[in-house]
C-alpha cells in the first residue's frame, strides 16, 4: 500500500511536469536570465524544486522550438554565462498557456466548490 507522503510526492511531480514549460516561459518574461539564476529563482517556490538535469534540457527544447533565445555573455574574468530570453513566439505561447491555465484553475475550483451532481452543470448550463 502506498502511503500519503508517496502519493503527495507523485502528485507534485506530475503537477510540476505539466506546468513547468508555462513556469519557465513566465519566469523569462521581460528579463534575461542565465540558467543557474533561473533555477535559484524557481527554488524560492516549494512546488518548483527541480534539478539542473530537468531545467537545462527544457531550456534547450524551448530554444529549438524558438520560444526562447540564448546568448553567451562574458562577465569580467569569470567564465561566460548563457542568458535566456523570451522570443515573440515564446511570448505568444506564454499568453496562450496562461489563458488555458487560468481556465483550468477556474474549472477545477468550480468542481471542488460544487461537488457531486452540481459539478456536472456549470452555472446553470445543461449537460448533453
Amino acid at each position: 500500500m502506498v502511503n500519503n507522503e508517496e502519493n503527495t510526492e507523485k502528485w507534485d511531480v506530475q503537477l510540476r511536469k505539466g506546468s513547468l514549460e508555462l513556469v519557465v516561459l513566465a519566469a523569462l518574461k521581460d528579463r534575461n536570465v542565465y540558467g543557474l539564476e533561473l533555477l535559484k529563482s524557481l527554488h524560492q517556490f516549494e512546488s518548483m524544486q527541480l534539478t539542473e538535469g530537468t531545467l537545462y534540457p527544457l531550456l534547450d527544447r524551448l530554444k529549438r522550438d524558438e520560444l526562447v533565445a540564448a546568448n553567451w555573455v562574458q562577465e569580467g574574468e569569470s567564465r561566460p554565462r548563457k542568458y535566456y530570453q523570451l522570443t515573440q513566439k515564446g511570448l505568444d505561447k506564454l499568453t496562450g498557456f496562461t489563458q488555458r491555465w487560468r481556465q483550468s484553475v477556474s474549472d477545477i475550483e468550480f468542481i471542488i466548490n460544487n461537488p457531486g451532481p452540481a459539478a456536472l452543470t456549470k452555472q446553470g448550463e445543461e449537460t448533453c
